[in-house]
């Protein structure tokens, strides 16, 4: 089954299933139809010999500069070409597979004059998986990704990297392999591909994707936590969590009920103690707090993913053919949200890391043994694994300074303000990163700890996840590289984002 894409609806679930399932994509006629209308009026305009920026005119602080008609295509080369300053290491494959989609869909709409061959190309491109090679840095945000839109277009036109079949090659070696001509670039087409928000917009929702994964994968192992040390169950009592009105902290904590049902080791207020510590009392809080975020985020992106957001925008209104110079590209909607995501993204993190020290200071797990160490003494057991843990929401809360405070005029002050967006989804992705490691430790440590306590008495959900764990890390028995088992939890969550 194809993802069939309009330039509307498209759903951050839509990329999900099309990258889960390695889907192809498809269009509607009605999208062509608008596709080849906004293509004549970009021809009419050529024909008339009107200004129209970035169409008759150069770009940037060259926008009062006149482009004679022959030259118009090599403008739009020239402007990928010199625009392509990308730096760093690339772009995962997924979101610059995401990134073309994304791009596919905006120039749907029908408002960015583009020819069907262009929109061809990207098609092919997408459905051969030839993934385009893209430098994660060097965007401001606006006008748009400029630098990494401009890598993607290099590889359309057969002059960039792209990876294929698991090699990475020159894209024209690519397309000489398959018989396929690179796209030649007509007027405003190179611009149409560059102005836009799509890495920013791409890795947010990969951000946005792994990190409601990541929520909901932070219940289960807060439920190990909690019985691993007696917790009491009263808290997340539905009275008490509806008086709130938040619905995510109910639905929290209508989960958090569910995986505890049935267990033997959870106990009620009073009988072992009166009150836990916030980091188990407060999960329905806390994390639901959290799904507030990745809801609001989600709404935004998906409004981003179904936008007009290149320059200038084409409009028929009645009989008259408008073409207007904006600032659609201008990342600020999303920036703030993807910081917005970072916030959320890192007090999963910072929670886990004081749950799981629960779990391994013998002052306050009840009992377990030091760092749930075999041997205390000549064994530390899981004693640096806290240590990682405390580093890693400690590295979080210096990329939460959110990137979109930040400004630096560009392009001789013509671009005065831009968005820093892209910056915010590079780092958002690393804090993702940082917080699956923290809860892949946080499940190592409940793990044993349950296992200390007796697994049996686990409720049935939270054995049953315990059950498929132990194949991914086994019981600690002695001291052992327990890097390995943190990369291969972490790995497990992350593939599970998918399914």
């Amino acid at each position: 089954m194809a993802l069939q894409l309009s330039g509307a609806n498209l759903s951050i679930e839509d990329i999900r299933v099309f990258l889960k399932d390695n889907q192809k994509v498809s269009i509607t006629e009605d999208a062509l139809e608008r596709v080849k209308k906004s293509r004549e009026i970009v021809e009419g305009i050529i024909a008339n010999k009107e200004t129209i920026y970035g169409i008759t005119t150069g770009f940037g602080l060259f926008s009062d500069v006149l482009i004679e008609g022959h030259q118009t295509n090599q403008l739009q080369m020239n402007l990928i070409r010199s625009h392509a300053c990308g730096m760093g290491k690339p772009f995962s494959q997924e979101v610059s597979l995401v990134m073309m989609v994304l791009r596919l869909n905006t120039l749907l709409k029908g408002h960015s004059g583009v020819t069907t061959d262009l929109v061809d190309q990207l098609i092919y491109f997408i459905n051969e998986r030839i993934i385009p090679i893209i430098p994660s840095q060097g965007s401001l945000g606006a006008s748009g990704d400029l630098a990494p839109l401009s890598h993607l277009a290099l590889a359309l036109v057969g002059e960039g990297r792209v990876h294929y079949k698991g090699e990475d090659l020159d894209s024209r070696e690519v397309l000489n392999r398959l018989n396929r001509e690179p796209l030649v670039l007509k007027a405003k087409e190179g611009l149409a591909l560059i102005n836009g928000t799509q890495a920013m917009t791409a890795q947010g929702v990969i951000n946005h994707i792994e990190a409601t994964a990541l929520g909901y994968q932070s219940e289960w192992i807060a439920a190990l936590t909690h019985q691993a040390l007696n917790g009491i169950t009263d808290a997340y009592n539905e009275n008490v969590h509806k008086v709130r009105n938040f619905k995510e902290q109910v639905e929290v904590a209508a989960r958090m009920r569910d995986w505890l049902k049935g267990s033997q080791l959870t106990t009620r207020q009073g009988e072992v103690r009166v009150q836990d510590a916030y980091t188990l009392r407060c999960i329905p809080q806390i994390h639901g707090a959290s799904f507030q975020v990745f809801n609001y985020v989600a709404e935004k992106l998906e409004h981003e993913m179904n936008a007009a957001n290149d320059n200038p925008l084409i409009f028929e209104d009645g009989d008259e053919t408008l073409v207007i110079s904006g600032g659609n590209f201008h990342g600020q909607p999303v920036a703030f949200a993807l910081d917005f995501l970072k916030i959320g993204i890192s007090e999963l993190g910072n929670v886990s890391e004081r749950r799981l020290e629960r779990l391994v200071n013998p002052q306050l797990n009840g009992e377990l043994p030091a760092f749930l160490s075999p041997e205390p003494g000549l064994q530390s057991g899981v004693m640096i694994m806290q240590y990682a843990a405390a580093s890693l929401v400690s590295e979080n809360k210096t990329l939460a300074h959110p990137a979109s405070v930040d400004s630096i005029p560009s392009s001789a002050n013509q671009e005065d303000h831009v968005s820093m967006g892209t910056i915010a989804s590079r780092h958002g992705y690393d804090m993702l990163e940082n917080t699956r490691r923290v809860l892949a430790i946080e499940c190592i440590i409940a793990l044993q700890a349950a296992e200390l306590k007796d697994a049996s008495l686990l409720s049935p959900k939270t054995k049953a996840q315990f059950d498929t764990l132990r194949e991914v890390v086994p019981s600690i028995t002695e001291d052992r590289q327990f890097h390995k088992d943190i990369e291969n939890v972490a790995n497990y969550l992350k593939e599970q984002a998918y399914l």
